[in-house]
């Protein structure tokens, strides 16, 4: 899902407005850009990646299965919808790298201007696309096409503005801040659930299965629109340049990062596994579950998840007051354990019926808030100012790619054929990936 990186408070602690000076604009150190317009452009730019992807991830239980894959079961359909869901996150490291070359040729506003229009037009594509019937097969490749696009594209959004909100922090206040990007995620979801439910509840089936479920699709070209402006606002400043520059946040070869810091790139990739892999757990496995095992009103549930994403945001937020007080490192260990322990209970909710279903599905919300909060650059800290800028975004991507781009598909698959326990067993490893990479990251912690 979406390139969310933020720095470590290091950077900070030498930004001379951290000593209460006020630097001029010939020291080449002007901080004048104000930390609330800096978190309003990464939400606004964060919704709109995360509601892309949602649009997509929750199209792939509902429409997808019937629209492009009506030659298979409704399981079968669903599990090749997921396949190519899984796509763009394989993609999406490909993307960082095309990019971060575009980004040293053209700059970075038009490096961001081309990945948002590419954006853009790959999520709004998809709402002109003929379906299997009309044209066989090939739907489904112009469908892997596009969806590769929007892959290739989400490489490319990364601006550093976490980075410069990280720069901008108060001192005290560096959880807090690192959690402002994070809130699109529940935002961007809250959008997306919220479009295909209204549209479930007014549509007949054929209406929805017609031309109803490409509406989500359309307005997403508008809502990049949107926040390509509210990003540009920022990133074309010379104080956003200046600071950047200041801090060697610049684009370093691939080949070179991975050379040098690959062990520090690993390690960030597995330090947040467990909130990533509970990130469509929550979100897109349970509703595939639904859709497939329960004769629940899919609307409603729709609409659940919405309360429950609601929850999640409450919970991004609390997790920058609990980081602020016993540290990142600890934050993200203690959720670990607490993930591996909802692991547990997996195959027993989901088997309760709604009640149980519905307890999984908020608390899940919440635990995710809690640990997804802190998990944006986790350990960016370690890379040298050089391959900071770099590092984020590559460890970023990997993260998405391991910890969630194949957690519906191999989540269903193993449900369907072995039963939910296998589930449990998937979520569990996460939750170990990450306490054993946080073990050997002792430099996570923010330093004060």
């Amino acid at each position: 899902m979406p390139n969310i990186s933020s720095h470590n408070g290091a950077l900070y602690a030498n930004h001379p407005s951290a000593h209460g000076s006020t630097p001029k604009r010939g020291d080449h150190a002007d901080t004048s850009v104000d930390p609330g317009e800096i978190a309003i452009g990464v939400i606004i730019g964060r919704t709109s990646e995360y509601f892309d992807f949602f649009v997509y991830a929750i199209a792939s239980v509902l429409v997808f299965p019937s629209v492009f894959f009506p030659f298979e079961d409704r399981l079968e359909g669903t599990l090749y919808a997921f396949t190519i869901f899984s796509f763009a996150f394989l993609a999406r490291p490909i993307g960082t790298m095309i990019f971060m070359a575009v980004q040293q040729h053209l700059g970075r506003e038009a490096k961001l201007t081309i990945a948002l229009v590419l954006l853009g037009f790959s999520t709004a594509g998809i709402a002109f696309l003929p379906t299997y019937a009309s044209i066989g097969v090939t739907a489904i490749v112009m469908l892997s096409v596009l969806r590769i696009g929007q892959g290739i594209a989400l490489g490319g959004t990364w601006d550093g503005l976490p980075s410069l909100l990280a720069l901008n922090a108060p001192e005290d206040k560096r959880g807090w801040y690192a959690m402002l990007g994070q809130l699109g995620a529940p935002t961007g979801f809250i959008l997306a659930a919220s479009m295909f439910a209204f549209m479930l509840s007014n549509l007949s089936p054929d209406d929805f299965l017609e031309w109803g479920w490409r509406y989500p699709f359309y307005v997403a070209f508008a809502i990049n629109v949107v926040a390509l402006f509210a990003r540009l606002r920022l990133v074309a400043t010379d104080e956003y340049t200046h600071l950047l520059e200041e801090r060697e946040l610049q684009p370093v070869g691939i080949i070179e990062l991975l050379s040098t810091q690959g062990r520090n790139v690993l390690i960030g990739a597995l330090a947040a596994l467990a909130s990533y892999a509970l990130f469509h757990l929550v979100t897109v496995f349970p509703l595939s579950w639904i859709t497939l095992y329960s004769g629940r009103s899919l609307s409603d549930f729709l609409y659940l998840q919405v309360a429950g994403a609601f929850l999640m945001a409450i919970s991004v937020v609390v997790s920058g007051l609990i980081a602020d007080k016993i540290g990142r490192r600890n934050t993200l260990g203690t959720l670990a354990i607490l993930i591996a322990a909802l692991s547990a209970f997996i195959p027993t909710l989901m088997k309760a019926g709604e009640s149980g279903e519905n307890i999984f599905l908020l608390f899940g919300f919440i635990l995710l808030g809690l640990s997804y909060g802190q998990a944006a650059g986790a350990v960016t800290a370690n890379f040298p100012a050089k391959y900071r800028y770099t590092g984020a975004a590559l460890t970023s991507d990997l993260s998405w790619l391991v910890g969630a781009g194949f957690a519906p598909l191999i989540a269903l698959g193993l449900s369907a054929n072995f039963g939910l326990a296998y589930v449990s067993l998937y979520l569990l490893s996460g939750a170990a990936c990450s306490l054993a990479a946080l073990h050997l990251n002792r430099a996570l912690e923010i330093k004060n």
